[in-house]
């Protein structure tokens, strides 16, 4: 019998991630295979522009009781009443790695902070106003050159979980920023990646990323003058997006004007397509790849960032990492490609206004 010719469309095998320097599994011949498990309940959003419970509204108390909102009219920043990360840790260590030691901890300091986009408890990011966006943008990058000057602060993560199935805790829209005085291991994977690729091939990875992208188009969901946004090649989650800058920039320190609106403006328009793919409110963790703030000179960096939704199917099936994922590597069936065809053939008009 002959062999039929390998596309990556019908047959199963791996894609490399060269940021991460890991590989995951494909399975498009399983995409349609019928689902039995389980399914989630998704309530009716009825939720009001304003609640007196609201933990997270203008002019209310906050869990615990103690402190109070202000009556804000566009984004709040404040310090996170639950921080995972305190400035004020002692110092203190426990064991050695080089000595072989099993039982190895660091203290670390930190801060959290809380950016609530919009005083009103029913708006989300696609529902929101433009220009109220980019407020959202603005106060991203005033927390970040605030926090860098912290000399304790080497890495700022600013991101997004949105929706109960992501974890979220409050129903307000809203997301945070955890700064740390270490560089987390996944960024610093991604550095070293990013600076191997560049001194070995001599362009940056994402640079040469963005132009193969624009060649082929198959992955591409959305543009505009600044911002690239694709399904990456390498994509793990289902419907999983990036959106990368045209212009190699490190952080939103170093983004002009027109690039901080443009970045708002792709921000509104690919979880607009997410809301219209199964007409949900889409949950997913969004997080920015910026620069560290620890001093040094990191030219590599390049900034993106990165949606991670968990639906499958529909708005009640949802993704699960269990089983060969957990112990072995990452695996989807849907390809990226045919993700991105899906997300690209939506509209940007939200399905609540039509």
């Amino acid at each position: 019998m002959a062999e039929s010719e390998f596309e990556y469309s019908e047959h199963p095998h791996r894609r490399y991630n060269p940021l991460r320097g890991e590989w995951i599994l494909c399975s498009p011949h399983r995409a349609k295979r019928p689902w039995q498990g389980a399914t989630e309940e998704i309530p009716p959003d009825t939720r009001p522009e304003y609640d007196p419970n609201d933990y997270l509204g203008p002019g209310n108390f906050r869990s615990g009781g103690k402190a109070q909102n202000p009556n804000y009219a566009d984004t709040f920043v404040f310090d996170n009443d639950f921080m995972a990360l305190l400035p004020d840790t002692p110092d203190g260590s426990v064991g050695e790695i080089d000595k072989g030691d099993l039982f190895v901890a660091r203290a670390v300091k930190g801060r959290c902070r809380v950016v609530c986009f919009s005083p009103k408890l029913n708006l989300t990011i696609p529902e929101m106003e433009r220009e109220d966006v980019v407020k959202v943008v603005h106060a991203w990058t005033e927390e970040f050159l605030r926090l860098e000057k912290e000399p304790y602060i080497n890495y700022v993560q600013i991101f997004e979980n949105k929706g109960e199935m992501m974890g979220c805790s409050n129903p307000h829209p809203h997301g945070q920023i955890w700064s740390s005085g270490f560089i987390p291991a996944e960024v610093e994977k991604e550095l070293e990646n990013l600076k191997a690729y560049e001194e070995k091939h001599e362009v940056g990875m994402l640079e040469k990323y963005v132009q193969d992208e624009l060649t082929k188009k198959e992955r591409i969901v959305c543009q505009n003058d600044s911002f690239l946004c694709v399904v990456p090649f390498w994509a793990l989650w289902p419907f999983e997006t990036m959106v990368i800058s045209k212009e190699k920039v490190a952080s939103l320190a170093e983004m002009s004007e027109r690039m901080k609106e443009d970045l708002a403006d792709i921000y509104q328009r690919i979880t607009c397509r997410y809301d219209n793919l199964f007409k949900t409110s889409f949950p997913y963790s969004m997080g920015l790849k910026q620069r560290p703030t620890d001093g040094n000179s990191h030219p590599y960096s390049h900034f993106y960032m990165s949606f991670y939704p968990p639906l499958l199917r529909s708005a009640t099936v949802k993704k699960f990492m269990v089983g060969f994922e957990l112990l072995c590597e990452g695996q989807r069936d849907l390809t990226a490609e045919q993700a991105a065809e899906r997300l690209r053939n939506l509209d940007e008009v939200h399905y609540r206004k039509k």
